[in-house]
């Protein structure tokens, strides 16, 4: 499959999840164009496939559709090399919301090491037990990010894992359940991008844990 191929089937993908939002809330392309700012030919281009979406667009979506930006980042194909492209303007974004993010991977790695040992006690085992699954709820949302969420959550409570990788996964946990966020869940539509980095770091982790020695 070819790279343009695979372009049009991301945005096609990008167009349903846009189209549902739209019927989900009764509203039409020319009326998000007008409270967005947008032209309404942009938007039908963008749903249609015949347009790529900037990364501004994008949180022009998730700001007035609801949609979380990293459904929206997946659905639209920009994850890979193209998401590596967009870093400085989301920087520039994040920056011009208020959040200091030049530090952020250090900061959430030393959150995540604060939660590990929290989640080695009965009360941080309790709390992902008791509010990982309501607040995964509270979303009502799919996407790669919260896929790979559910995914360490199955895995948290199988009861199969080694003891180290059971609190490294609930480091992850506790970090999208408790409100001690780099950045605040109710900072929307950035709330959930730190979520997004602890999974990853927490992802590597794993992965280095368990490599072949």
């Amino acid at each position: 499959m070819g790279a343009d191929q695979e372009g049009t089937q991301g945005q096609n993908k990008l167009g349903e999840l846009i189209k549902r939002a739209l019927h989900a809330k009764s509203m039409s392309m020319r009326r998000l164009g007008g409270i967005a700012g947008m032209d309404a030919a942009s938007i039908s281009r963008i749903v249609s496939g015949k347009q790529r979406p900037r990364l501004e667009q994008l949180h022009l979506f998730a700001q007035h559709l609801q949609i979380p930006i990293q459904e929206l980042l997946t659905a639209a194909g920009l994850e890979s090399n193209e998401m590596k492209d967009g870093i400085s303007e989301l920087r520039d974004a994040l920056r011009g919301s208020g959040i200091h993010v030049e530090n952020m991977t250090d900061q959430i790695r030393k959150e995540l090491h604060k939660y590990e040992a929290y989640a080695q006690t009965e009360e941080g085992r309790e709390m992902i037990r008791s509010s990982f699954l309501p607040k995964l709820e509270q979303l009502r949302s799919r996407g790669y990010y919260i896929d790979q969420l559910r995914d360490l959550y199955n895995e948290y409570v199988s009861g199969g894992l080694p003891d180290a990788e059971r609190h490294v996964i609930g480091s992850a946990l506790l970090y999208f359940v408790l409100s001690t966020d780099i950045i605040p869940d109710f900072n929307f539509p950035f709330g959930y991008i730190d979520d997004a980095i602890a999974v990853r770091i927490v992802l590597e982790r794993l992965e280095a844990m368990r490599r072949p020695s």
